[in-house]
């Protein structure tokens, strides 16, 4: 612990930092001020007395770490990055166009913001992944988690409360800045910090009030985590005054998110002392070696799928990621409580310990996955594509944060070939949502060889941004062979399946469509009509000069198929990446709200099965 700053020091760093922040939303003319004003006792506290960081060297895995789940607070954070030295910048420049002080800070834009803040209830889930690869990894470093209570109204919340005592990550704190007042009146529970407190309790946490603004307190209630010996989570239930220290500000309705005029700033640095920066040493974090893992040394058969054999892509999936983590002691697999489905509890049978429950709480489920792969795990996190939207703001905040890491999402059961379990079940919207995320890769096998390929592909290969595998509940048709070392798959190209000098027309399918497509073209074939046929297994990005070029000599026509909706699918994205006018794409996707019924009924009755398909080749190669 750095015994250097005393309590009125620290005191001083605190109104430094509030000052700082005042300074920094006067210049931009926007920001959060009154929220930073709030903290800033906690923030002087934990990063100039408590925390243990190199400020040279953000990924040091010994790091203590700091998540900003109340992320409209970010200048006070850059603040503390600056007068501790871990970044060079100028606080006046905050949320300008060539500045990384970003409005809501973003590890795109600085290392040492681990993941994007701004959307709240999600800052408390990644810190509990970070919290738990730091355990599985042996490490003896703390996360540390700073929400608002008004954030504590987020539903994400209490499913990252089961996850940690679940769990038992007591390297964790949550520190609730309780400061009564929301963007738009008072908070759900205002200063009842009792009731946080019961909360917390609740779900098994130990939690502890303090008051917020008395350093003597802060100080204790992190001695009390640190050396906290019950096997579950901390958290500290801080009472403060939102504005702290600015007459004018103090406890008032209305400032959320207001700039103070040159006026007001004037005013109000008059009131904060203006001290110097204390001479200060950061505690440098304790080198701790990793624990490896230790397994008993299990032969598994290789998963060798066969040519023209009956196999799911789920099945794939998960075989896969068994066979991969005997190799790979940092590969992990976390699922949503539905592994039996999705395939992923193969992993157990062999690498129990690589494996991780996530239960029925899919926006729990991204928020530790991120958290994991932001301390160096490859991480698959696997569950129904309909039950991804659920986790859509989650997805969409991760895809911001552009993960540096090793992360692949898996939706299983997609579309209406799943059958009998009606439309809540069908994942059917994924594809748009995926594609709206940037720098995304959407992947979309229809066999068990490229399952397995792309799998392997996910795992070992660096690819930026979020990557997207789609996996069917049916058994389908091998159509690759497993022992063609030619036999790649590479982001961004699609495979010819089938192709003639005479088409007419090429068909595009993906997943089960293409199995439909194939079906269509040996039908076609034999009736007097030659079709190309396509799978597009990569879906995001599409090499759209080289798919183009390919229509347009196979006859300029082309079939989209696909067990999807029509909106954000993937026709769309089709046309998007062709922008080709001379060529003419036309799809035949999933509409309206489906019903319970078969594979096969509801593959027809969608029309996106065979005999569909071959009905709108004729209707497109009879009309001019």
């Amino acid at each position: 612990m750095n015994e250097q700053l005393s309590i009125e020091e620290l005191r001083d760093v605190a109104n430094i930092l509030r000052r700082d922040s005042l300074i920094s939303t006067s210049a931009a003319q926007s920001g959060h001020p009154s929220s930073c004003l709030s903290c800033a006792e906690i923030m002087s506290t934990l990063w100039f007395k408590e925390m243990s960081y190199n400020t040279k060297n953000s990924e040091d895995p010994d790091n203590d770490e700091f998540i900003l789940s109340k992320g409209h607070a970010s200048p006070i954070l850059y603040s503390c990055l600056i007068r501790s030295g871990c970044i060079n910048e100028n606080i006046k420049d905050l949320r300008k166009q060539k500045s990384p002080l970003e409005g809501h800070a973003n590890p795109s834009s600085i290392k040492w913001v681990k993941a994007a803040t701004g959307s709240l209830g999600q800052g408390l889930s990644v810190g509990l992944g970070m919290a738990l690869a730091t355990k599985m990894s042996g490490r003896k470093n703390k996360v540390y988690v700073l929400l608002g209570d008004g954030e504590m109204a987020e539903g994400s919340i209490y499913e990252a409360l089961e996850f940690g005592k679940k769990y038992s990550l007591r390297n964790v704190c949550a520190i609730v800045d309780c400061n009564r007042l929301a963007q738009n009146g008072e908070s759900i529970e205002g200063h009842n910090t009792e009731s946080y407190k019961r909360r917390f309790e609740a779900f098994g946490w130990k939690a502890v009030v303090i008051d917020g603004h008395d350093i003597s307190q802060i100080t204790n209630a992190i001695h009390s985590f640190k050396t906290n010996t019950l096997e579950r989570p901390f958290a500290i239930i801080a009472k403060t005054t939102k504005g702290k220290g600015v007459s004018f500000l103090e406890n008032a309705e209305g400032k959320h998110g207001v700039a103070l005029t040159k006026e007001e700033l004037k005013k109000a640095l008059g009131e904060l002392p203006n001290k110097k920066m204390p001479s200060f040493t950061i505690n440098k974090p304790e080198k701790f070696e990793e624990t490896k893992i230790k397994h008993e040394k299990i032969k598994v058969e290789e998963y060798n799928p066969k040519k023209g054999k009956e196999s799911s892509t789920r099945e794939a999936y998960g075989r896969t990621l068994a066979e991969l983590a005997i190799k790979n002691d940092k590969l992990l697999v976390i699922d949503a409580g539905v592994s039996n489905s999705t395939k992923a509890e193969e992993i157990k049978k062999y690498r129990p310990k690589q494996f991780i429950e996530a239960f029925i709480a899919e926006q729990n489920m991204i928020g530790v996955a991120q958290g994991l792969a932001i301390k160096g795990y490859d991480v698959f996190a696997s569950t129904f594509a309909s039950f991804l939207t659920r986790a859509a703001d989650q997805i969409r905040i991760l895809g911001i944060s552009k993960p540096r890491n090793n992360l692949t999402i898996c939706g299983s059961h997609c579309g209406v070939s799943i059958g009998q379990d009606g439309a809540s079940q069908m994942g059917l919207e994924d594809i748009s949502l995926f594609r709206a995320i940037p720098e995304s890769t959407i992947l979309y096998p229809s066999d068990a060889v490229s399952t397995k390929k792309i799998v392997d592909m996910c795992a070992n290969q660096k690819i930026p941004g979020i990557k997207y595998i789609r996996t069917t509940r049916p058994s389908t048709t091998t159509i690759y062979d497993i022992n063609d070392k030619k036999e790649n798959f590479v982001i961004g190209e699609f495979k010819t399946i089938k192709e003639s000098k005479k088409d007419e027309i090429t068909l595009i399918g993906a997943g089960i469509t293409l199995h439909e497509c194939i079906k269509a073209q040996k039908e076609l074939k034999n009736k007097g009509t030659n079709a190309s046929v396509i799978d597009l297994y990569c879906i995001k990005p599409i090499n759209g000069k080289k798919l183009g070029e390919f229509i347009k000599s196979h006859g300029g026509k082309a079939l989209v198929v696909e067990d999807h909706h029509p909106e954000g699918g993937i026709k769309e994205a089709v046309m998007s990446a062709t922008e080709n006018n001379e060529i003419i794409i036309e799809g035949l996707s999933v509409k309206g709200i489906p019903h319970s019924a078969t594979k096969e009924e509801l593959l027809s009755i969608s029309g996106i099965d065979s005999k569909s398909i071959i009905n709108k080749v004729r209707e497109l190669l009879s009309s001019k």
